[in-house]
C-alpha cells in the first residue's frame, strides 16, 4: 500500500453519513461542505430554508429544514434525518446562539434559549442518533465548544456557561458511549469570521487585538478547520474520545 493510499484509508469518509446542524451559515455550513468533499453524504440541518437550498448537492448534501429550538420528539427527528442517505454515523452539533448581553440585561428567556440550543439540543439529538451508530459499530460526534469554554469575554455570561457545559457534555458523552464504538470530541474554535462574530470582525481594532493575542498572529480562516474536522469524523480518530481540540491559533496558549 502506498503512503497516499494508507493516509487515504485513515481519513476517507466514503460510505459515511453525516448530520451537521447549524448548516445554513458560518462554521456549520463550512463543516458540512468539508465532510462532503472528504467523501461523506451530508444532511445539512438548519431553520433557514433558502440558505440550506444553496448548499444542496445532488447525491452528496441534502437539506433538512427544522427549528431545533422547537423540537419536542428527537426520535422522530432522527428518523427524518435518516431518510436521505440512511442512518448517520457522524454528528456535528454546530447550531448555536450568542445574544452578547450584559449580565444585567440577561432575561430568563434569553438564558434558557442560549442553554437550550447550545447545550440541551446537542445532547438530546446525539442520544436519539446513537442507537443507530451502535448498530453500525461506529460513530463520531463532534460538538462545538469555544474559547469561552475556558475563559470569559465581555457580555458572554450565558454563552460562556453554555460552552463550558459543552466541554463537560463532551466528556460525559464519551464516557457513556465510547465503549459501544461512538466517540465524542469537540472543537473549540478561536475567532473566525461568521455571523456570530460580526461584533468582533465589524470592529477592526477589536479584530486586530484578538489576532495579536494568538500565537500565530492572525485570526482564523474557515479553511483552518478542515483538517481537524475530517480527522475527528474519521477512523483515524478511533482512539480519541472525550477531548476538546482548540483550533485557535494558540489563543489559549498565550
Amino acid at each position: 500500500m502506498s503512503a497516499a493510499d494508507y493516509i487515504g484509508s485513515l481519513f476517507s469518509l466514503e460510505g459515511r453519513v453525516a448530520v451537521v446542524t447549524g448548516a445554513s451559515s458560518g462554521i456549520g455550513r463550512h463543516m458540512a461542505g468539508v465532510l462532503a468533499r472528504a467523501g461523506a453524504q451530508v444532511v445539512a440541518v438548519a431553520r433557514r430554508k433558502d440558505r440550506l437550498e444553496s448548499l444542496e448537492e445532488k447525491g452528496r448534501i441534502a437539506a433538512h429544514q427544522v427549528d431545533l429550538a422547537s423540537v419536542d420528539e428527537y426520535d422522530d427527528l432522527a428518523s427524518e434525518l435518516s431518510a436521505a442517505f440512511g442512518d448517520p454515523d457522524i454528528l456535528v452539533n454546530a447550531a448555536g446562539v450568542n445574544f452578547r448581553e450584559p449580565s444585567e440585561e440577561i432575561s430568563a428567556e434569553s438564558w434558557d434559549a442560549t442553554l437550550h440550543l447550545n447545550l440541551s439540543v446537542p445532547f438530546f439529538l446525539a442520544r436519539a442518533l446513537v442507537p443507530a451508530m451502535v448498530k453500525k459499530g461506529r460513530g463520531n460526534i463532534i460538538n462545538i465548544a469555544s474559547l469561552q469554554s475556558y475563559r470569559a469575554f465581555d457580555n458572554g455570561v450565558a454563552y460562556g456557561a453554555s460552552k463550558g457545559g459543552v466541554t463537560q457534555l463532551t466528556r460525559a458523552m464519551a464516557q457513556a458511549w465510547s465503549k459501544d464504538g461512538v466517540a465524542a470530541n469537540a472543537i473549540a474554535p478561536g475567532f473566525f469570521p461568521t455571523e456570530l462574530t460580526q461584533a468582533v470582525f465589524g470592529d477592526d481594532a477589536l479584530s486586530q487585538r484578538h489576532a495579536a493575542a494568538t500565537a500565530v498572529g492572525r485570526n482564523g480562516a474557515l479553511a483552518d478547520l478542515d483538517g481537524t474536522t475530517v480527522f475527528l469524523a474519521s477512523g483515524g480518530a478511533s482512539y480519541l474520545t472525550g477531548q476538546v481540540v482548540a483550533v485557535d491559533g494558540g489563543y489559549l496558549a498565550t
